[in-house]
């Protein structure tokens, strides 16, 4: 029986130690593990398809939660969006695979953490979240929700990059071409919230015209 030579945590030489500079990850959100003193408060967790990596969360209500239709998200989650939920890094309680973790740097195709990277389970690969500079977004199908009331907490309130969609979605949600809030709104978005946008970007107009004078 062939023997696996993969190695979690991609190229950081983690072999489970949380010292030398190569594991200063540990040390900080959002992988610190919270002291019991602190009084985190769960209100879900969390786990991979294979259960090594477990987290519990503090938040009620995600700070935001949108659908990305980008062609990175199709490709490494095997599926036509990925559903993302914005965190604090210190909103997140890793219980349990820390060690099981490994990273992907998207832009540079590495292994080394290095922000923003996407986080997975090393060993049956499901991705955990995407860590960014400042935040998480984390992928609310790994949250056992105990009732509806808890996954409506999680509903979405715009569709990204929705110009490369391979599927329709009529939710009538506002649907950006890219980024929400820096792109243009399309389809079936909302009719005040494609009015809104106009009135913010003729105002930024208005603005810079006004500072040139």
């Amino acid at each position: 029986m062939a023997t696996s030579t993969y190695t979690a945590n991609g190229e950081n030489g983690d072999v489970g130690s949380t010292d030398g500079d190569l594991n200063q990850w540990k040390h900080r959100a959002p992988y610190r593990v919270h002291d019991k003193a602190e009084h985190f408060k769960v209100r879900y967790e969390g786990s991979c398809h294979c259960g090594k990596v477990q987290y519990q969360l503090s938040r009620e209500k995600p700070l935001d939660a949108k659908y990305c239709h980008c062609t990175t998200c199709q490709k490494i989650h095997g599926a036509p969006f990925q559903w993302a939920a914005v965190f604090h890094k210190d909103d997140i309680n890793f219980t349990g695979g820390i060690h099981d973790l490994g990273w992907y740097e998207s832009s540079e195709k590495t292994c080394v953490h290095k922000l923003p990277c996407k986080v997975s389970c090393a060993y049956c690969r499901t991705p955990i979240m995407d860590e960014g500079r400042n935040m998480i977004l984390l992928f609310p199908t790994l949250i056992d929700f105990k009732n509806p009331e808890d996954r409506k907490n999680f509903e979405i309130s715009c569709h990204m990059f929705y110009s490369r969609r391979v599927l329709d979605i009529n939710d009538g949600k506002p649907k950006w071409t890219g980024l929400n809030d820096s792109s243009d709104l399309i389809a079936d978005s909302p009719q005040d919230a494609v009015n809104e946008l106009k009135r913010k970007r003729q105002e930024e107009e208005e603005n810079k015209g006004s500072d040139k004078k």
